[in-house]
């Protein structure tokens, strides 16, 4: 899949601090962005603030719209709404590219790795969805304060995991648009790592008191 490829971008919860910042590079990259929520007027208030930001059109409507007039669904919900916002929008993702960067993180303990039932909470959308629609997870373990300072770099590397190949492709060439390296991590059931790590991450935040510790693969040589 070529990396100069656009494509229309929803991000369902891209009024987030996380969704924002990925809305901000994809656009800027060159992709057409609609920022979804369950509130339309928050989306359209959202895209409008980020838009003027870096001077490229960002859309925003709600995550049905959103979600229909896409060739990629981006999810950054938090846990709790992940499950409602999908089967909100599964009648219209057939045939698509989700790429879920959702993290089991369960207040107050954030810092402290808690899978549901020791798996992946990606892998249990991709059940529910079934081979209709193509699942990829990443984005989980980079910081949203690196992501929305889009005059920087992001000194983070992504894990994409996914059964589809060419889906953790798309993903990962994604990466590289915004500046980040992407590395295929193996099937979907393997982003129980990614998003155990998240919290390991938190852990690091607090102790060395940083606002955003990444990962970084070592000893794969650049493209």
């Amino acid at each position: 899949m070529s990396q100069e490829q656009r494509y229309r971008i929803a991000i369902l919860g891209g009024s987030g601090p996380q969704g924002s910042g990925l809305a901000l590079r994809l656009a800027r990259a060159g992709h057409e962005v609609t920022i979804g929520s369950r509130d339309a007027h928050r989306a359209v208030a959202t895209a409008s603030e980020l838009s003027q930001r870096i001077v490229k059109p960002i859309t925003g409507s709600d995550n049905r719209a959103a979600a229909a007039g896409c060739d990629i669904v981006l999810l950054t919900v938090p846990y709790a709404a992940q499950r409602e916002t999908v089967t909100s929008v599964l009648d219209v993702l057939h045939g698509k590219v989700l790429i879920d960067a959702t993290v089991p993180l369960m207040p107050p303990k954030v810092g402290t790795v808690q899978l549901p039932q020791g798996r992946s909470a990606v892998a249990v959308i991709q059940g529910l969805l079934g081979e209709s629609v193509r699942v990829v997870s990443a984005f989980q373990n980079v910081s949203s304060r690196h992501l929305n300072d889009v005059d920087h770099g992001v000194d983070c590397d992504v894990l994409v995991c996914g059964n589809d190949r060419a889906a953790c492709d798309i993903a990962i060439a994604l990466c590289a648009q915004m500046g980040m390296r992407g590395f295929y991590a193996g099937g979907i059931e393997n982003s129980a790592a990614a998003e155990a790590l998240t919290s390991v991450l938190i852990a690091i935040n607090r102790r060395y008191k940083v606002p955003g510790a990444g990962i970084r693969i070592t000893g794969v040589a650049e493209d």
